[in-house]
């Protein structure tokens, strides 16, 4: 590490001492102060020279706003906190966007209100179902629609039939008490579970259904392999989930077997990634 004088500096990081006397009454931006605990183990983004954007400066003044506000609390007029901080309001506009972004903020029918903490999914073979009611929430589904179709060559070779062969496509919206917060894609090949159309609650866990199908023939899910990316929504899955198109969404693609090793089902999910959060336990 280098210490000491000028010749020793680090471009765009200041000295301690510089820092330390900025820190006192907070750093400075524009006439915007911006909490500093010296004790904090991640600076909240903040440079040691101290400088950020403006309305980074007001983003930063909100958080604490937020967390008195509290879940579900409305937010005042962007007019009255553009004057309460002092900035115009497409800078104020700035900062609030970004906070929709990171799902700290959502837009209801009486204006602007603290949107409440992400869900968190499980990378597991366990369900969309089971992971939201352990959080306290109510899992929906809105079925898009549910086809069968000749199976395309590349599908065809992941679920291990013959190009052509029959599969069901089925999509539907998820839903946490009534919102709208991901869409999910899932193929299995009609001979699997040839009823359906006709036997399946599309309101219901697909997981669950296809889990008490396969108990009479002495198998069951066995692995998946799942690969996580980030992606932008296209304008219809936009218009489905009720989001910006300029919102992240995660995306994740996923091939299940059964405890034969055989490929039961490809699955494409699409979740808000200002509402989702994902979680695994890793060992040794």
């Amino acid at each position: 590490m280098v210490t000491g004088g000028g010749a020793g500096r680090v471009p765009g990081v200041a000295p301690a001492g510089d820092a330390r006397r900025r820190a006192r009454g907070g750093w400075e931006d524009a006439g915007v102060d911006i909490p500093y605990d010296s004790s904090a183990a991640v600076r909240d983004g903040i440079p040691e020279h101290g400088r950020v954007p403006k309305y980074y400066a007001v983003k930063a003044r909100l958080v604490p706003l937020l967390d008195e506000l509290g879940e579900g609390g409305l937010l005042p007029t962007e007019r009255d906190l553009a004057v309460r901080f002092g900035v115009s309001r497409e800078t104020l506009r700035q900062a609030l966007r970004e906070l929709h972004l990171e799902g700290r903020l959502r837009r209801s029918g009486r204006g602007t209100v603290v949107a409440g903490p992400k869900l968190e999914q499980p990378l597991s073979l366990a369900s969309y179902t089971e992971g939201v009611r352990r959080q306290g929430r109510e899992p929906g589904r809105t079925l898009i629609g549910l086809e069968r179709h000749p199976c395309p060559e590349g599908l065809a070779r992941e679920l291990g039939a013959e190009p052509g062969a029959s599969v069901w496509h089925m999509e539907r919206v998820l839903l946490a008490d009534d919102e709208r917060v991901g869409l999910e894609s899932t193929y299995i090949l009609v001979e699997r579970v040839p009823g359906l159309d006709r036997e399946f609650d599309p309101d219901s866990s697909f997981y669950a259904f296809l889990s008490e199908r396969l108990a009479p023939e002495g198998t069951a899910f066995g692995d998946a392999d799942e690969r996580l990316e980030t992606v932008l929504a296209t304008p219809r899955e936009a218009l489905l989930v009720g989001t910006p198109p300029a919102l992240p969404m995660l995306l994740i693609h996923r091939l299940s077997r059964d405890t034969e090793g055989r490929p039961l089902e490809r699955v494409r999910s699409l979740y808000r990634g200002d509402r989702f959060s994902f979680t695994t336990r890793l060992g040794s």
